[in-house]
């Protein structure tokens, strides 16, 4: 039962990201800077996570913090990069097209990092089904593009 709750958790998220797009992206126009709009939304996040952390009485292990690798450090970039990379899309190509690609760019590197069980993924080896799924998706978003 606990999977069944992960896997829906994980669809509501992914549901979420075109929606957060949209968001960002008036926030972009209205204020007139898509950098400023990518800060703005993690600064809301932070102050949402600070209160969620209060309200349940979050605890934190400040020395694994300070023993965890350097590479772990640059998620908060690549995050802030994702988001202002999705602002500046969005409004160009489309919220179908821009999510279609990032899905795209999200298995191959998933399945990549399966593989080589990079950072701690489930082992699971590229095979031939994984790769006509993945050039199906690249499909997909070609067509979308097209039609």
């Amino acid at each position: 039962m606990e999977r069944v709750i992960w896997i829906i958790l994980a669809f509501v998220a992914g549901a979420f990201l075109p929606m957060q797009a949209g968001m960002n992206n008036k926030l972009a126009k209205t204020g007139g800077s898509p950098v400023h709009a990518s800060m703005i939304s993690f600064a809301i996040g932070v102050l949402a996570l600070v209160a969620y952390i209060f309200l349940t009485s979050q605890n934190i292990s400040w020395k694994g913090i300070k023993e965890a690798p350097t590479y772990a450090w640059a998620g908060g970039v690549l995050g802030a990069f994702y988001v202002t990379v999705i602002v500046l899309a969005f409004p160009k190509i489309g919220p179908g097209l821009t999510f279609g690609l990032v899905v795209t760019g999200q298995l191959l590197i998933s399945m990549l990092m399966e593989h080589f069980q990079i950072m701690g993924a489930q082992p699971q080896s590229i095979s031939v089904g994984r790769i006509i799924g993945l050039v199906l998706i690249v499909g997909g978003v070609i067509m979308m593009k097209k039609f």
